[in-house]
């Protein structure tokens, strides 16, 4: 899975690399990974949050991933043990997901979601509700 090297890297990577999506986030933010599939071009079908961590610091950086690919990271702090959530389970919990727009924003790859749907997240993926802290999906 994609996210799976971010997460044993300690970066995330967005929106093909852009820069701008990175530049928004804040250190201390929530950074929920949502994963449509088990590779980055195919794979099976997965739709699941799989991952979740914070925002480290305020540095956007580029990384030189050969074939003149030279992409946007993001230092992640990781949390461990999370359990992966299929979206299925939490449809009907998650208020971004009753938006009849959500699939168009979560195309776009990076946005925004309420601490209350962070909250929802964290408890389902098994993890500390970390106090303070906005969400990001």
């Amino acid at each position: 899975m994609h996210v799976r090297r971010g997460v044993a890297g300690g970066f995330t990577q967005v929106c093909h690399g852009k820069r701008a999506p990175l530049a928004r986030m804040k250190p201390g933010d929530l950074f929920f990974a949502y994963s449509p599939t088990t590779e980055l071009r195919g794979g099976e079908v997965l739709r699941a949050f799989t991952a979740v961590g914070v925002v480290h610091d305020d540095v956007v950086f580029q990384f030189d991933m050969g074939g003149g690919f030279v992409p946007f990271r993001r230092a992640i702090d990781w949390q461990p043990n999370v359990k992966e959530v299929p979206l299925e389970h939490l449809r009907t919990q998650l208020q971004f997901v009753k938006d009849a727009g959500w699939g168009l924003r979560a195309r776009s790859g990076h946005f925004e979601i309420s601490a209350a749907d962070g909250a929802v997240l964290l408890d389902a993926m098994g993890v500390e509700l970390v106090s303070d802290r906005r969400a990001a999906g």
